[in-house]
């Protein structure tokens, strides 16, 4: 009997993308050990040092600490602060869910020469490489922020990136994954929180000022006790030659702002906000353009311009480009220029707000001024004693009363900038009184909109009344504290003041 007739069996034929796997696997091993092979000239003594240093962020925590110390201007500060923000998306994507979905092991280090190993070799899965996201990350969110830094930041990023190679630890296709991975997270958190440049240029109606392109004719009064005033002061003599500086003390300000605004055909100033408060309404009664160069702790009229450095200023000192703004007024005033009123050009606060400042005066000579702004808060934000005042006709407990010079509009989840410095709003905002109504109103601000706090209300207004005050109650206005008597009315001058300020391009 014949054996039966049989055909030879066929192995199951693999999925196609387990055979394109397997393809670029074999493809990125054989580029990681050409790497391993390869001779890297300098990177001995650097790549395994800089990727140590990158672990847990450490590196860029450090980067981001020195960007915001030695920038110098709100810009830096920023790239700083969305540069972290970013690598703390890619860092949690990465590790929740790129490591757990993709559980491929670290390469074999039998390929790469003993002195590039790292002493402690990672734990954690393959792909993606969580210090090239990290590194991708940072350097992206401080290049959407500042082009300038973004470029010194990226060949640092880039030598993390490839250290995890050069040591071994990671393959090449790791390394490109982790580093897509992160640019995107950056992009992302970019769509959630806008960076500067994408929110919608300020209201500008153009105002009349002369073309200063070495400052002759200008009269720049500098606040030396202001911030970062006297190196900024140093920077306006060396871009304007021509340019009349004078440093004073505080007490002189006044006077020297009188003196420049007569003898000039334009007034510069540099310091903070309560300094350019002084020269805007000089400025104004005067009738001559102010040029802003921003050198004090706080600098909100200025940033809300898009003036941050001496550079953007002098740009629209060359050009002759200037817009005009609203200027707030109160009266009566307080001592000063303008009489019986008082002028704001962010805001006008009454209640806890006083408080915080006083507080913050009192320990900053001791602790310094951030610490002493937490201090200040913290002693201000447990307090519930309401201010009880007669707002529009009507009695009632506040703890704070806010008057802004302009609409302040949202910047990711808190109010931030104005985009129109002349739209003859005020944004007036109230905090009722009641229980501990600081940290319940701490609480809306972190949870969402303060909309959204029963204890807070807004309106738009053109002029508001506050009667019935105990006279000696404190106000702020630019961060200056005053005392009233027992009515206030506080309105604006719409297009009162001219400044210098850079076109959009």
């Amino acid at each position: 009997m014949s054996a039966p007739f049989s055909t030879p069996r066929t192995p199951f034929p693999r999925p196609p993308s387990t055979a394109l796997r397997e393809v670029l696997h074999r493809r990125d091993l054989a580029a990681f050990r050409g790497l391993a092979h390869r001779n890297w000239p300098g990177a001995g003594p650097v790549l395994p040092r800089l990727s140590r240093s990158a672990d847990h962020g450490l590196l860029w925590l450090g980067a981001a600490a020195g960007l915001a110390a030695l920038g110098g201007n709100a810009r830096a500060r920023r790239a700083a602060l969305r540069g972290i923000a970013s690598l703390g998306v890619a860092s949690a994507v990465t590790n929740v869910l790129g490591k757990s979905a993709v559980r491929r092991q670290r390469p074999l280090l039998d390929a790469v020469p003993v002195v590039r190993r790292l002493a402690r070799q990672p734990v954690t899965t393959s792909f993606p490489s969580g210090h090239a996201a990290s590194a991708a990350a940072f350097a992206t969110g401080v290049a959407l922020e500042s082009k300038g830094w973004g470029a010194v930041v990226a060949p640092l990023a880039l030598s993390v990136a490839a250290s995890r190679v050069y040591t071994g630890v990671h393959y090449p296709s790791d390394v490109l994954a982790g580093a897509v991975l992160g640019v995107g997270a950056a992009l992302a958190l970019r769509g959630v929180v806008p960076t500067r440049g994408q929110l919608p240029a300020p209201g500008r109606p153009p105002g009349h000022a002369p073309s200063l392109p070495t400052g002759q004719d200008l009269v720049v009064v500098v606040n030396e006790e202001s911030g970062t005033a006297t190196a900024t002061a140093a920077l306006v003599r060396s871009a304007l030659p021509d340019a009349e500086v004078v440093e004073c003390a505080p007490d002189e300000l006044s006077a020297e702002l009188e003196k420049a605004a007569g003898r000039g055909r334009a007034l510069g100033v540099c310091g903070g906000d309560g300094t350019v408060n002084r020269a805007a309404a000089v400025a104004a009664l005067h009738g001559v353009p102010l040029a802003v160069f921003p050198g004090g702790t706080l600098n909100h009229f200025a940033y809300d311009l898009g003036i941050e450095t001496v550079d953007d200023t002098c740009t629209a000192l060359i050009a002759g480009d200037a817009v005009r703004v609203d200027l707030g007024r109160f009266r009566p005033g307080p001592e000063g220029p303008g009489g019986a009123h008082g002028y704001f050009l962010n805001a006008f606060s009454m209640g806890v707000y006083p408080e915080l400042v006083r507080a913050r005066e009192h320990w900053a000579p001791k602790v310094g001024g951030w610490p002493a702004g937490v201090l200040a808060a913290w002693k201000v934000l447990r307090g519930d004693r309401p201010l009880e005042v007669e707002l529009e006709g009507r009695r009632r407990p506040l703890w704070l009363l806010f008057v802004g010079n302009g609409m302040f509009q949202r910047v990711g989840p808190a109010p931030g900038r104005r985009h129109n410095l002349a739209d003859g709003l005020l944004d007036v905002r109230v905090v009722h009184g009641g229980r501990a109504p600081g940290l319940r109103l701490l609480a809306a601000a972190v949870a969402g909109p303060l909309t959204r706090s029963p204890v807070h209300a807004a309106q738009r207004r053109h002029r508001v009344r506050i009667t019935g005050l105990t006279p000696g109650t404190p106000y702020a206005f630019d961060g200056e504290v005053a005392y009233s008597r027992d009515e206030l009315w506080v309105d604006k001058l719409p297009e009162a003041l001219t400044v210098y300020c850079p076109m959009p391009v």
